[in-house]
């Protein structure tokens, strides 16, 4: 029986989520470290979650804070959400689903997940989907879990209900914060908000836990208060945790700040410099601080005054010769009242649940909903064989061991990426941490590799090793080698390389920048690093050139080399063979593969200005329109334009040259890598829905869980290449028939796939493709789903007349390339296809 038919948008950028943010611009010249650099731009999905932006806050109060920070990236998707339907998740989806259920009658939460069914104050979705993913990993993964840590959730299953819903929401906002009870406005869920603060704050014994071997190179100890001791509570309480200003003054809104620092009498101009003031004034002052003695001060009064300031509730003091901290803080919690925060040693291990459940370092208050919504919703989904593994973590020491290894490998990162310019010093940190994990990492190196000869079957452990520490020791060495060539360690740096493209189980799509890096050392550098053997200046650095030359022969043999590092290797090895002056007829000839220059086009169009309008300030806003009273669109900003096509009706910059080219005769989409992306879902669609373990976790996924990393085209590579190669012969317009038969009418989820493309145009477009161009196109989509969904050009086009086919990148005065859009360039051209850059050009400028 068929499902309800989901009729999907009809905007062609269906899937935009999958696009991955522009990074950085690179300076891209004809070095062939370009890509390379590039390519650091694109890390592995998963790699390396920042603690801090790991969940963003869900909105779940009535009034919410208006302390929120602003600006805070959005976390990327986990490889479960994106491989989940795009369903609603907001507050209207959840209400829609829970408020319409008929009265409960005592159902627990699986047969409440079963038949749809939540009351509010009695049940809720966020607890319910809580519930899931703990008892889904109790019941398969209990092994990774101690005593201690087992009475923790029997502690938590026995909590009230409305006990658990606070936590539940707590979890999901920024769970390092404190949060006034005050403004925790959840009046429809809880009855009574300060018992069930006090059920959080109350202190619960521990039983004794065996000890567990803790292996964690590059890490001392754990962080601070994320271990068990022998009671723990679910949250913390200001009152008993809260004695420094700094921590006390972060609790205060702007406007509260404003007012505390009119009184103590400091300035600032704003937030950080207020309470910068103000810790300033706090250490310099003593006594009775900035409000002064009064004339009736006597010696009596002020000693009296003194013992009276010692708060019984705070256990602060106050007294002449101490800072003046305790009564700032006193005056803080009179502003804020009575705060909570969650307990770190219970969060940490529900955190380590939901790393176990959803198989990601990642997760978002998305992820702890969507998967209930993808299950309760009427969609259609592929038919798969659902393969949950139980073994993805051997035993609660590598558990322990990855969740360190993150941590190790934050803390690289953050040296490295998130500090501005790297100083000596921190280049030095990351040396040590490398020469501490290499040990370990070679160890472990070899017990995966075993497995994978002896323990595994074809495929099964591609996805499985992202959770083995050496997927992460991997990359810390990968850091740790781009820091030895920074310290001019080349020899070194040259070995590391070597070691790290000898095994083939971690970071697949590295090793093209790998083998690049190898070649450039051994051209310019190794000789006069290694032992010349007799040989003089001249024939040594031949001798080493020849190297680079078999290096960069590998990295075109290799078959997890990926195709964008193929031109950069094709470059080296023509220049390596004219220095050693190879002959003519023994050269590589790469000329059916010589990029050919994008057409630059220039379009004249109407662009629209829109009049100057007040800031907030009073004054025009204007980003140089000078006297003109237009607004200069900022680089890289929208432009308005009219459509001569569509009665001069305002649109964008694509949609006009869009116009440009259907009067001459194309056929097109402004869709941004959306056909591509239906394409392959299309030509792929068996293949991504093949059996492999342990990449289909549930039965609601439109794409296996390895599809955005490096995993998915080594563990399906028989399958992919004969079907590229069915592609380059022509088999595309039946294998895309064959599929659009099968599930058009089911409306079937599938990544990528737009259904409101017609199978007309595809057709068309399929047939104007060449099978090899087309056949290129799909594998690189095919080794770097997640990394390639951005910056393929603008504008799709086709002419069946012609039979060609055509990218068009558009750019107003105001834009320019981006390096992820040159790599698609140089791609597409590689391939046979014709790609323009087409130029917005306005030959008249009106305003309105």
């Amino acid at each position: 029986m068929l499902g309800q038919r989901i009729a999907h948008p009809p905007s062609t950028k269906f899937d935009e989520e999958f696009e991955i943010p522009v990074p950085k611009r690179l300076k891209r010249g004809d070095s062939t470290e370009s890509i390379a650099l590039l390519q650091q731009e694109y890390e592995s999905y998963g790699d390396s979650p920042r603690p801090d932006a790991r969940r963003n806050e869900v909105a779940d109060s009535e009034v919410e804070s208006e302390d929120e920070d602003e600006g805070i990236p959005r976390a990327s998707q986990t490889e479960l959400e994106s491989a989940l339907p795009p369903v609603k998740t907001d507050k209207e989806a959840i209400a829609e689903y829970e408020a319409t259920r008929a009265a409960e009658a005592g159902l627990d939460f699986k047969d409440r997940l079963g038949q749809r069914k939540w009351v509010q104050g009695k049940s809720s979705i966020y607890v319910d989907a809580f519930f899931l993913a703990l008892e889904t990993v109790l019941d398969e993964e209990s092994h990774l879990f101690d005593e201690a840590e087992m009475a923790v959730f029997q502690k938590w299953r026995d909590m009230s209900y409305e006990g658990q819903y606070l936590y539940v929401r707590l979890f999901l906002r920024k769970t390092a914060a404190w949060h006034r009870i005050g403004r925790l406005k959840y009046y429809g869920d809880i009855a009574d908000l300060n018992a069930a603060v006090d059920e959080l704050l109350q202190e619960h014994s521990l039983p004794a836990a065996s000890a567990t071997e803790r292996i964690a190179p590059g890490e001392a100890e754990p962080p601070k208060d994320t271990v068990l001791e022998a009671s723990f509570t679910f949250a913390d309480g200001s009152t008993d945790h809260i004695d420094s200003l700094e921590e006390a003054s972060s609790l205060l809104l702007l406007e509260e700040l404003k007012v505390l620092a009119k009184e103590a009498k400091v300035l600032g101009k704003n937030k950080r410099e207020l309470l910068k003031a103000l810790r300033k004034t706090s250490q310099k002052q003593s006594g009775l601080g900035w409000s002064g003695l009064k004339r009736s001060d006597t010696e009596e009064s002020f000693k009296s005054e003194q013992s009276e300031d010692y708060n019984e509730d705070t256990g602060l003091s106050d007294g002449v010769g101490t800072n003046r901290d305790s009564h700032f803080i006193r005056k803080i919690f009179a502003v804020t009242g009575p705060c909570i925060r969650l307990s770190s040693a219970a969060l940490k291990l529900f955190e380590r649940v939901h790393l176990v459940f959803y198989r990601s370092t990642e997760w978002t208050e998305k992820s702890l909903t969507t998967i209930i919504l993808a299950r309760i919703s009427r969609r259609n989904f592929p038919e798969y064989i659902v393969s949950r593994s139980n073994n993805i973590f051997t035993s609660r020491s590598a558990l322990l061991e990855f969740e360190a290894s993150i941590r190790t490998q934050f803390a690289v990162d953050t040296i490295l990426e998130f500090n501005g310019t790297v100083t000596k010093d921190g280049l030095q940190k990351v040396k040590d941490i490398f020469e501490e994990v290499y040990p370990r990492w070679l160890s472990i190196l070899a017990e995966e590799q075993r497995k994978e000869d002896r323990v595994y079957e074809s495929g099964e452990g591609a996805y499985l090793r992202r959770f083995s520490p050496a997927w992460v020791y991997t990359r810390i060495v990968h850091k740790g080698t781009s820091v030895l060539g920074r310290f001019k360690e080349h020899k070194r740096e040259h070995q590391m390389l070597c070691e790290l493209l000898d095994q083939h189980l971690f970071h697949a799509a590295r090793r093209g920048s790998w083998y690049q890096r190898k070649a450039l050392l051994e051209e310019h550098y190794m000789h006069a690093l290694s032992p010349d053997d007799g040989r003089n200046e001249e024939t040594q650095k031949k001798y080493w050139k020849r190297i680079a030359l078999r290096t960069c022969e590998d990295g075109l043999q290799d078959r997890n080399c990926h195709l964008i590092y193929h031109h950069d290797l094709q470059k080296r090895i023509s220049k390596l063979e004219r220095q050693l002056n190879v002959p003519k007829r023994l050269q590589h000839d790469f000329g059916h593969v010589r990029l050919a220059k994008p057409v630059e086009r220039f379009v004249e169009g109407t662009r629209v200005e829109k009049e100057r309008t007040p800031s907030r300030n009073g004054r025009r806003s204007s980003t140089g329109g000078g006297e003109t009273g237009m607004t200069n669109p900022r680089r890289g900003g929208k432009t308005i334009w009219l459509d001569p096509l569509e009665d001069n009706g305002e649109c964008s910059v694509e949609a006009m040259c869009l116009s440009f080219y259907r009067s001459d005769g194309w056929k097109g989409y402004h869709s941004e890598g959306g056909i591509i992306r239906t394409l392959f879902g299309y030509l792929f669609y068996d293949v991504l829905f093949t059996y492999i373990p342990n990449v289909f976790q549930t039965a609601f996924q439109t794409c296996p869980l390895d599809l955005h990393t490096d995993a998915f085209y080594p563990s399906r590579f028989s399958e992919i290449n004969a079907r590229l190669n069915e592609i380059s012969n022509g088999a595309g317009v039946e294998i895309l028939k064959r599929v659009h038969e099968q599930e058009k009418e089911r409306q079937t989820c599938v990544v990528g796939i737009d259904w409101g493309f017609e199978i007309e145009d595809l057709v068309e477009i399929v047939e104007c493709f060449e099978g090899e161009a087309l056949s290129t196109i799909c594998k690189v989509m095919a080794q770097e789903y997640g990394q390639r969904g951005g910056g393929i050009p603008d504008l799709f086009l086709w002419d069946k007349e012609r039979g060609e086919c055509m990218f068009a990148e558009v750019k107003s005065e105001n834009d320019r390339l981006s390096d992820t859009q040159r790599l698609w360039i140089d791609v597409l051209s590689a391939a046979g296809v014709k790609v323009e850059l087409c130029n917005a050009v306005a030959k008249e400028v009106i305003v309105r």
